[in-house]
């Protein structure tokens, strides 16, 4: 049974192919009956840097969460996280990036217990990302592929969910309108069954 799903958006274009995934995953969610909290990070004006202030108030768990407190409050109220990015640098946009800093915080994404971190986002069941990378697989992985391994390893860690998608279209600088169209089917099917 579908619940509440924040979906992270992370592309300053609405005329991208990013803006389509995104507006391609909260439709089919809206479909499929999910309660969906439509975060568009660029439009709603969200500042990345952690500040001097805030990291030195990381550690203070209940204090910490208060300049974020109302992203706090939508992820610690969903059920489910989408996050739609395209890959920069073989890395997360920095507006992504600096969500992940500023939010997912001690107390909030992790509990440290004897140094060790602690999942803290288990009520999240599902998490996804729709991604799109300018060169090949083959260029990503020797990279290291950084955004897959920060998806599927550190998210995945906070959260313990039990399903998990990592949709990506690589060499989009080279993709065609028929390879578009092909990935953004295949997003709505995944979305459609998430």
């Amino acid at each position: 049974m579908p619940g509440r799903v924040l979906v992270l958006f992370a592309h300053p274009c609405p005329e991208s192919f990013s803006a389509a995934l995104h507006a391609c995953v909260v439709e089919t969610l809206t479909e499929a009956g999910w309660e969906v909290d439509d975060c568009d990070l660029n439009a709603e004006g969200f500042q990345p840097v952690l500040t001097e202030a805030e990291r030195r108030g990381y550690h203070d768990v209940g204090d910490n969460i208060a300049p974020v407190r109302t992203y706090v409050e939508r992820l610690r109220a969903a059920d489910a996280l989408v996050m739609v990015f395209p890959v920069w640098n073989f890395g997360y946009p920095a507006i992504l990036k600096g969500f992940l800093d500023r939010v997912f915080l001690p107390g909030v994404s992790f509990r440290l217990e004897d140094g060790k971190v602690k999942p803290n986002l288990t009520h999240i069941r599902r998490l996804a990302a729709v991604t799109t990378y300018g060169g090949t697989r083959m260029r990503a992985l020797l990279a290291g592929d950084p955004p897959r391994h920060c998806v599927k390893r550190a998210v995945w860690h906070v959260c313990r969910p039990f399903k998990m998608r990592y949709l990506a279209l690589y060499d989009m600088n080279r993709a065609t309108d028929a390879q578009r169209a092909t990935f953004l089917k295949k997003v709505r099917t995944e979305m459609a069954a998430f």
